[in-house]
């Protein structure tokens, strides 16, 4: 198990990076539940698929804001270089897309509501909520997986 999160391995991060986006994305979908107004108009169980049907959206934001910063910033030994042009551009392209999603479902689509406890960031009416989502997930998540990259693991130790 331990080779699977190697340390100095790109796809260790990658790995991590995804494992760890997915479970605090999902924390985060659940604890900003009451922000919209499914909360108040849909039972436990709807509750419940939306909110893992939009963290799976939120999986699928993450590995593509990363590959999307891969392929733009990376170079052949991320993330030993040009990690944190990495980092910040998947931080935007998340941020960003996130300003396009909501903009769109909200107000386009009426996919979702806000409940009136939202609060609301102009000039778009965007939720605040879903915004410091995109943005304190992917730093945290970024800074846990870097942070490990450079531990050395019991695995690194023999050699």
């Amino acid at each position: 198990m331990a080779e699977f999160f190697q340390r100095g391995n790109w796809l260790g991060f990658l790995r991590r990076y995804l494992l760890v986006s997915f479970f605090l994305h999902m924390v985060w979908e659940f604890v900003q539940m009451p922000l919209y107004t499914l909360w108040f108009e849909a039972g436990a169980l709807k509750i419940a698929l939306y909110g893992l049907h939009c963290t799976a959206g939120d999986a699928a934001i993450a590995s593509a804001a990363l590959m999307t910063a891969l392929l733009i910033a990376g170079e052949g030994d991320w993330p030993g270089t040009a990690y944190f042009k990495v980092a910040i551009l998947t931080i935007l392209i998340g941020f960003a897309y996130t300003v396009y999603s909501e903009w769109l479902n909200v107000y386009i689509r009426k996919s979702w509501a806000y409940a009136p406890a939202m609060p609301l960031v102009p000039p778009f009416g965007i939720g605040l909520s879903p915004l410091l989502q995109w943005l304190v997930v992917p730093v945290l998540v970024l800074f846990y997986c870097r942070l490990c990259q450079q531990v050395k693991s019991p695995v690194d130790q023999s050699v």
